[in-house]
């Protein structure tokens, strides 16, 4: 196991369409030493999904893991470790709400995107079993920004308004406290 080098903005890889995994390859040790490279590089670069383009492997996977709490979105269930093959999303209603999203391939900016947020998600895991989920909130929108890397796109591909699109820093200085501040309002009025 070992970290690996997490592919930026501007390298070919995050812009192409990943490959399917064939069913012979989901169980092979190259595909769990990947998964326990991935794990390591997730888990160093303090992110919470990971997807095989990322770290230069154009193909269809990837690992989320959300410790869950409270957060700056809310309250947020916890997600254990998960290794997603072949995932496929499905809007199941299109009622959208909004995020700043991060990327550990686009460092040092936030974006405010907005997508639908509630989805089923179909995937298969490392013994290439079935599985189904349903998500909600901030949940749905973790899981559409980590597929989008299987299909070559970047949540700045999703922002709106370029007003949007601001570096980290400013974003904890100037707009985090102004949501904070208008939560605070919100709940007082309530």
């Amino acid at each position: 196991m070992s970290v690996r080098k997490i592919i930026r903005m501007g390298h070919p890889t995050l812009r192409r369409v990943a490959r399917e995994l064939l069913p012979e390859e989901i169980g092979s040790d190259e595909m769990h030493r990947l998964v326990a490279d991935m794990i390591d590089t997730l888990h160093d670069a303090g992110g919470i999904g990971l997807a095989a383009p990322q770290v230069n492997e154009s193909i269809r996977l990837a690992v989320i893991e959300i410790p869950g709490g409270q957060t700056r979105y809310g309250e947020i269930p916890a997600m254990p470790l998960t290794v997603f093959i072949n995932p496929e999303i499905e809007i199941t209603n299109p009622e959208g709400a909004g995020y700043w999203e991060g990327c550990l391939s686009v460092p040092g900016l936030r974006g405010f995107v907005t997508r639908p947020q509630h989805i089923r998600v179909r995937a298969l895991n490392l013994h290439a079993e079935k599985m189904e989920l349903d998500l909600q909130g901030f949940l749905a929108t973790v899981f559409q920004h980590e597929f989008d890397h299987l299909d070559g796109r970047l949540y700045i591909d999703h922002i709106e308004n370029p007003t949007n699109l601001v570096f980290e820093e400013e974003y904890e200085r100037y707009i985090l406290p102004e949501e904070s501040a208008a939560e605070d309002a919100q709940r007082r009025n309530s």
